[in-house]
């Protein structure tokens, strides 16, 4: 048991007061991902799609479906089965499975995956989607504990001679200052908690709470005083605690059925499920029988009798599912008529095509009928020109670039005729020709240099010769 070793400051602490400026150490840098931008469906109060709402630009239709779909899943009226998104690449497939994930919330579990994942060495094809349909069931469970929680105003790990060895030093406890509305209070901890702060990567201005009778440490969030409004909003920000630093709380766990199935395949000794929220390993993959699951939906299943927990069904998003192989479907099938299965998006961009692992089935999508018939198909648009050029200039100003006088309309029109993919490929790497340059915006010359130096998949295609090799310059 970890002990707990307090000095407390009665002096009230004003939640406004202006935070510390930042180190190197306590600095988060934000990847800017191909989707930053997407922040839900951007459908308006009555379900119909904004121009440009939420940073998603066109797809009107698709978004209004897929707005249909979110209020399904929403009334858990759509719990087994499939939303198929279908459209050429780059029409925003992955976009709208994002955008769907943005409006049901950080709460509801969504598990994405690629359908070519389920070809792994370690573990069969069907497992790999069991595993991923579990990840996607989620369990809320609510207890009352007493905890020390506040805004890390100080973390000094101290560290004293290794008395096994006597050569190297090691942490003998770690400082921790809290600090909420009310006060501050500092804690002195062992250095157990010392590893698991540093595993939760927990920084000053990080809000956390600490359990008084295990020791585990969560990061609940990044303090509000430090946000930003040039963040990208990857980070997420909490109001400083109420109260006191040491508090009995409710606190609201969130596991999945994968993260159950993956405790008790290597079980630590006799653990129920409240003990095994707080020691979570993350280990090799492993295969997890069939009878193993049914006794963790056994116990799933007496704790929502009890009122204890609640299940949350999840979303499985299955990227280029026309990956999948013929056994996988008809696994895929049997998953969806499971009682405890979560909603399915599947995406793919093939027309009429070989179901994998047949010689004769030609299906539409490379989907076999069967499964076709339990989805919802929606289907994605080619983008105009001035779709191209607000996508464009949402994602230069997410990316902090200056687009000069009629780089937006060049850009655009290499979208139109290629890819939008592509228009916003080229711009980070015209930025860097523009720095090296000396200027501080993206002219048309970049984009023209960059348009000499990377060719779009069309041109490509153009190069190569009808014997398969590329043709000479």
């Amino acid at each position: 048991m970890s002990s707990f070793k307090a000095s407390t400051s009665s002096a009230p602490v004003a939640h406004n007061a202006l935070p510390p400026p930042s180190t190197a150490s306590a600095s988060r840098s934000s990847r800017i991902a191909p989707h930053s931008h997407i922040k839900g469906l951007g459908l308006t109060s009555e379900g119909y799609a904004s121009a440009d709402g939420a940073g998603f630009v066109g797809q009107s239709n698709a978004r209004e479906a897929c707005g249909v779909v979110v209020d399904l899943i929403k009334s858990r009226k759509f719990s087994g089965r499939a939303l198929l998104l279908v459209g050429a690449p780059g029409t925003g497939k992955t976009a709208l499975a994002l955008a769907i994930s943005q409006e049901l919330g950080a709460k509801v579990p969504f598990c994405p995956m690629v359908g070519s994942e389920v070809y792994s060495t370690e573990v069969k094809k069907t497992e790999v989607l069991a595993e991923a349909f579990r990840r996607a069931i989620g369990l809320r469970i609510k207890e009352t504990k007493e905890v020390y929680e506040g805004e890390v105003t100080e973390l000094t790990p101290t560290e004293s001679e290794n008395p096994l060895s006597g050569y190297g030093k090691t942490v003998s406890h770690v400082i921790v200052g809290l600090k909420t509305v009310k006060g501050t209070k500092q804690l002195r901890l062992d250095p157990s908690i010392y590893e698991a702060i540093l595993k939760e990567k927990i920084v000053v201005g990080d809000v956390i709470y600490v359990e008084a009778n295990t020791g585990a440490v969560k990061r609940v969030g990044r303090s509000d005083a430090y946000a930003s409004s040039y963040d990208l909003e990857s980070e997420t920000y909490v109001p400083l605690p109420k109260g006191d630093v040491h508090k009995r709380k409710e606190l609201v766990q969130d596991v999945t059925l994968g993260d159950l199935d993956a405790a008790n395949a290597r079980p630590q000794g006799g653990q129920d499920i409240m003990s095994v929220m707080g020691s979570l390993v993350k280990s090799g993959r492993t295969e997890v029988t069939e009878k193993l699951r049914r006794e963790v939906n056994k116990v799933v299943k007496g704790y929502v009798d009890q009122g204890v927990a609640e299940v949350v069904p999840g979303v499985v998003f299955i990227d280029e599912v026309h990956m999948l192989d013929i056994e996988c479907f008809t696994y895929l099938n049997a998953l969806l008529e499971s009682p405890m299965a979560p909603t399915v998006i599947l995406a793919t961009n093939r027309g009429n095509a070989l179901v994998r692992g047949t010689t004769d089935i030609v299906a539409p999508h490379g989907i076999p009928v069967d499964l076709l018939d339990r989805c919802l198909i929606v289907k994605t648009d080619g983008y105009s020109h001035d779709e191209v050029a607000k996508v464009v200039q949402l994602r230069a100003d997410v990316e902090g670039l200056q687009l000069g006088s009629g780089v937006l309309d060049r850009l655009a029109k290499r979208g139109e005729t290629s890819s939008l993919r592509y228009a916003l490929q080229l711009l980070t790497p015209a930025s860097i020709l523009a720095t090296l340059a000396g200027r501080k915006q993206i002219e048309q010359e970049d984009i023209n240099e960059m348009g000499e130096l990377f060719l779009d998949a069309k041109t490509s295609a153009m190069a190569i010769g009808t014997d398969g090799g590329f043709l000479a310059v």
